[in-house]
């Protein structure tokens, strides 16, 4: 397991320096000190180490985020704060796994794609399972405020600024709020 997930932590870091396509077999060996042949024992390749990776990561932040929300007081705004700071942290802490899961996901394979497809939507589910039923909103709001929320980090990964994803937290925290209380902030 060590060796495995030496070889997935090789494959974000190289992702993250210089993208998916880039990437060569070769260098995540080099990377993960491992042989050829342990990563090939491992996957079938290259595609295979992406998705574990994303997997991994997918996996490791929906656990982290799941956890804070249960134990958030009952109030759903608390819930949606807790679960978007465990976000932002799982970002900041992993910057890495943020850029394969956020940015190198979207184009990498269409396996990939599809992957990242569906973790938007299980972010979707949980914004819809927390939020208030019944606001008359369309039935697209939370795509929406979702979609906004990974295109915000999207921009803040590429700019290098993964690590300071938790200073988002007050306006991304305004952002999926504002919609449910009928607050719209205008002006500076």
């Amino acid at each position: 397991m060590r060796k495995r997930r030496r070889i997935m932590n090789a494959m974000a870091e190289l992702c993250a320096e210089q993208g998916y396509e880039a990437t060569k077999i070769a260098d995540i060996v080099r990377r993960a000190s491992v042989a050829r042949k342990t990563l090939y024992d491992n996957f079938d390749g290259k595609e295979e180490v992406f998705l574990a990776t994303f997997d991994t990561a997918v996996g490791e932040m929906f656990d982290r985020i799941e956890e804070v929300c249960e134990a958030a007081e009952d109030e759903w705004v608390d819930r949606v704060a807790a679960g978007l700071r465990a976000f932002l942290g799982f970002v900041a802490e992993n910057p890495a796994a943020a850029r394969t899961c956020l940015i190198e996901a979207m184009s990498a394979t269409p396996a990939a794609s599809a992957r990242y497809d569906e973790a938007l939507q299980r972010f979707v589910a949980l914004l819809r399972r927390d939020a208030p039923a019944e606001t008359g909103l369309p039935d697209t709001i939370e795509e929406t405020l979702i979609g906004g929320v990974a295109w915000i980090l999207h921009q803040q990964i590429r700019r290098g600024g993964a690590e300071q994803a938790l200073d988002l937290t007050p306006e991304l925290l305004d952002f999926l709020l504002s919609p449910y209380h009928g607050v719209a902030k205008l002006g500076p």
